[in-house]
């Protein structure tokens, strides 16, 4: 699915409305369907419509007439027309709204007398939409101050009112609505994919209202969420003649003293993604607890007793992952930086190997290209320069995947998967119990498995983020988010491979709502 600019997006409704033969009218129409069946399946009767003057106001405008046709509602409409007019599409809902006997209407054009909001009224937010460029302030804003103090469930409509699409970062957060749900036309918004602006989206619904892909006016977009059907057409089938060395040999370099479970985890959830062959290069005094918790593994000891001290060659390897348990010691730094500076293989660079990079900013200038890096939000904040909040931090993870032709797994609700082309894929799979000791090392191995079979990079950064936010949501079906633990999110990639593998007997219609979070 692709996700567009906040430019590009009236570019959209224009193609859909060419390609369709429709008026832009009764695509308004269409959203406020989808939205009033959705506030019609919640446990109210009372709703309060606050609509603005262009087109987010013509789409509440429509919900409330809706509304108003079912029995027993009470709806009570509020439009917003204190500037330059209203919309064409907001003025013919305007007109629809003022023949409907089942609505209190109140065109405000001067002053406004807020009413009582109570909880158990619904505030349905079409004050502003995709369209705002610059903060709420004066009226408006204190109208929004209004909705958030309120006790009322709030519902927006495609952008809770005050949120840009994009970058918020000089925005007046004190003027943006909290919604606790927006349903969201098309397809997500990039802002509302940042961890610092759930506060004000809350639960995300994506609305299917029909819209053009883009294709009819050559529209591209830098921007994907992934959903199941792009994984389906990325993972292949195994060879039914296939050995063990057909499936790649994967070499894990994990594990100070102390630490062995990390390399452990690591190892446990690459065996379980389709590796043939794994082998773990670690400290000497690992050895037992390895070979103990791990038998399917090969161990290759390093000369130190406690902590990675010497490189090795990977010749004999397709895929070398570096990084988790493996602490940060001067030793342990230069024998990183020789390792994947001489790597030619494909390579995966985490957790500890993130903070060596962080602690020693020039060395990334070594780093091979095509090489995956898996930061969060903190390590992004380390090894970059200017991350202050979530859309910084993305656009740092994008400027240094181009400049050094990397590829950079920005984990997070929403992981971004960042690429050397420009690209970026947001996932669509986990949950809050993920965000646990371990999480991060289980990842690394489903990600260096995939890179031993001969995925590409691309390939294996989606599958790999995909499965292990699948088999997240899986643990998480079974055991509840807060019990959650690393190795329950293993147990369940073999299931998680299962449902993305399973041929389905009939294709089912696309749900209307796709709940994200």
């Amino acid at each position: 699915m692709k996700i567009f600019s906040q430019q590009q997006l009236p570019d959209i409704d224009a193609a859909t409305i060419q390609e369709q033969n429709i008026k832009s009218i009764d695509l308004m129409e269409r959203a406020a369907q989808y939205v009033s069946l959705y506030l019609s399946s919640l446990s109210y009767s009372r709703y309060v419509i606050f609509a603005g003057p262009g087109n987010n106001g013509g789409d509440a405008l429509a919900v409330a007439r809706l509304l108003a046709a079912k029995e027993g509602n009470n709806i009570t409409a509020y439009l917003f027309n204190i500037g330059k007019g209203l919309s064409s599409n907001c003025e013919a809902n305007r007109n629809r709204l003022a023949e409907c006997p089942n609505v209190s209407f109140t065109e405000i054009t001067e002053k406004f007398e807020p009413p009582q909001l109570s909880e158990d009224a619904v505030i349905v937010d079409g004050l502003f939409g995709t369209g705002l460029n610059k903060p709420l302030n004066g009226g408006f804003g204190a109208l929004v101050q209004f909705f958030n103090a309120s006790p009322a469930h709030i519902v927006s409509i495609d952008m809770p009112s005050g949120l840009m699409c994009e970058n918020n970062a000089q925005n007046v957060r004190n003027h943006i609505v909290r919604a606790n749900t927006t349903i969201t036309l098309g397809a997500p918004k990039i802002a509302q994919l940042m961890a610092d602006n759930h506060e004000f989206v809350g639960k995300l619904i994506v609305a299917d209202i029909g819209l053009s892909d883009g294709k009819s006016k050559g529209l591209d977009s830098n921007y994907e969420f992934t959903d199941k059907e792009d994984i389906k057409n990325i993972i292949r089938e195994r060879d039914s003649f296939g050995h063990k060395g057909s499936f790649g040999h994967s070499l894990l370099i994990a594990s100070t003293y102390g630490m062995a479970g990390a390399a452990i985890l690591a190892t446990r959830a690459c065996l379980r993604s389709g590796v043939g062959k794994v082998t773990v290069r670690t400290p000497h005094r690992n050895n037992n607890i390895l070979q103990i918790a791990i038998p399917e593994a090969v161990l290759n000891l390093d000369s130190h007793e406690k902590h990675f001290s010497s490189p090795i060659n990977t010749d004999d390897y397709n895929a070398l992952a570096i990084g988790p348990g493996l602490g940060t010691s001067h030793d342990t730094a230069v024998a990183f930086i020789e390792q994947v500076r001489r790597t030619r293989i494909p390579l995966v660079i985490d957790a500890d190997g993130l903070n060596i990079l962080a602690d020693h900013k020039g060395w990334i200038q070594q780093i091979p290209s095509d090489t995956i890096l898996t930061p969060h939000f903190r390590e992004m904040q380390r090894i970059g320069s200017h991350c202050t909040d979530s859309y910084s931090a993305l656009t740092e993870a994008q400027e240094m995947a181009v400049k050094h032709s990397f590829f950079i797994i920005l984990k997070g609700h929403f992981t971004a998967i960042c690429t050397p082309e420009g690209k970026t894929f947001f996932n669509s799979t986990g949950n809050s119990g993920m965000a646990t000791a371990g999480s991060g090392d289980v990842l690394t191995g489903i990600i260096c498995a995939l890179l031993a079979q001969k995925y590409t990079q691309t390939e294996a950064c989606r599958l790999g983020v995909y499965i292990h936010g699948l088999a997240g949501d899986i643990a998480a079906n079974k055991l509840g988010e807060t019990s959650l633990i690393a190795s329950d999110i293993i147990e369940a990639i073999p299931e998680a491979f299962l449902q993305l593998s399973a041929k389905d007997a009939e294709k089912a219609p696309s749900p209307d709502f796709l709940i994200l979070k």
